[in-house]
């Protein structure tokens, strides 16, 4: 008995040390694996901040150059490439100057092109929102004949490019007598297709029917239930929405100039380019013309890119 036991007593003591060398190559293996996978991703995080500061670098160095010229003269844009240099070739900070600005907005009656774009891109964006909004949610949530008929209208309105438009656009915009005035301009804009599909699209995925049917019950109508309930619902994507709208009024390039005729009427956009002469470019003031043009745009995505980004992320995930 007692050599049995010891047997047993031996038996388990050598099979212990067996079974702790075998953990302890478990172990040994499994933070090797962990330590590799670990690795393996500070490796590819690294690599993906260099591949951001390069391109971050890329993006603004242009912008600054833009930034930094447009305070410049033309004479001293062609002597250096970046801040103004004196006579004797040092860097002079204190030539930058504000006067192809004063030049601009005082001589050239740069500030009424501005401001018409700030009301042509501002109504435009604020109508085509409301009317796509609407528009999506009567496609989305409410039952009508011919629902299907006008779904499948608007995908294809979607799929016809805007160039084909512009000689019927025209055609009708005379025949209505809207020609030279900003509603011909802002009437053709204010209820795109593509706006509406998207606004359907995130009605669908972003507003519960059930709780529509119990708004409904407590009496709520259609017009209190979309303002109250389906528009802050999807609010990301009226922020995404009116900086695209937005931002394309504002670039609008061609559309100005076939619409307007009066010179005082035209846009930022169409003022900026008229700044080139046939025999001579004043390079500071078209850079600060430019500058002029980008600087609303960024002020208006700095306060919206929350819901801007948001929107983004919600049509990639929902979509």
């Amino acid at each position: 008995m007692n050599m049995g036991a010891n047997t047993g007593a031996n038996g388990g003591t050598v099979g212990t040390p067996n079974a702790a060398a075998s953990g302890n190559r478990s172990t040994f293996g499994g933070g090797m694996a962990s330590g590799g996978t670990a690795g393996r991703t500070s490796g590819v995080r690294w690599w993906a901040m260099g591949v951001l500061v390069v391109a971050t670098a890329l993006t603004l160095t242009p912008l600054g150059w833009l930034v930094i010229n447009a305070f410049k003269t033309s004479e001293s844009i062609t002597n250096s490439l970046w801040l103004p240099r004196d006579e004797s070739g040092r860097v002079d900070p204190s030539l930058l100057t504000l006067k192809n600005f004063q030049t601009l907005l005082a001589t050239l009656g740069i500030g009424r092109a501005l401001l018409n774009s700030i009301f042509l891109s501002s109504s435009t964006a604020l109508l085509a929102t409301l009317f796509c909004a609407a528009g999506g949610y009567a496609l989305a949530r409410l039952d009508f004949r011919g629902r299907k008929l006008v779904t499948a209208i608007v995908l294809a309105a979607v799929l016809v490019p805007g160039p084909l438009l512009l000689a019927p656009g025209y055609q009708l915009l005379y025949s209505l007598n809207l020609l030279d005035s900003f509603a011909g301009l802002i009437l053709p804009a204010i209820a795109p297709a593509f706006g509406v599909f998207l606004f359907r699209q995130a009605v669908i995925t972003g507003v519960p029917r059930e709780l529509m049917e119990s708004a409904r019950i407590d009496g709520c109508g259609e017009i209190r239930l979309f303002a109250s309930i389906v528009l802050p619902l999807v609010r990301p994507m009226i922020g995404t929405f009116v900086m695209i709208t937005f931002l394309g009024a504002w670039n609008n390039f061609i559309g100005p100039q076939i619409v307007l005729q009066s010179p005082e009427k035209f846009p930022l956009s169409v003022a900026v380019a008229q700044l080139r002469g046939l025999y001579y470019q004043d390079y500071g003031l078209q850079l600060a013309g430019t500058l002029l043009a980008i600087a609303p745009v960024f002020a208006i995505f700095v306060l919206v890119q929350k819901d801007f980004i948001s929107g983004l992320a919600a049509g990639a995930v929902k979509g």
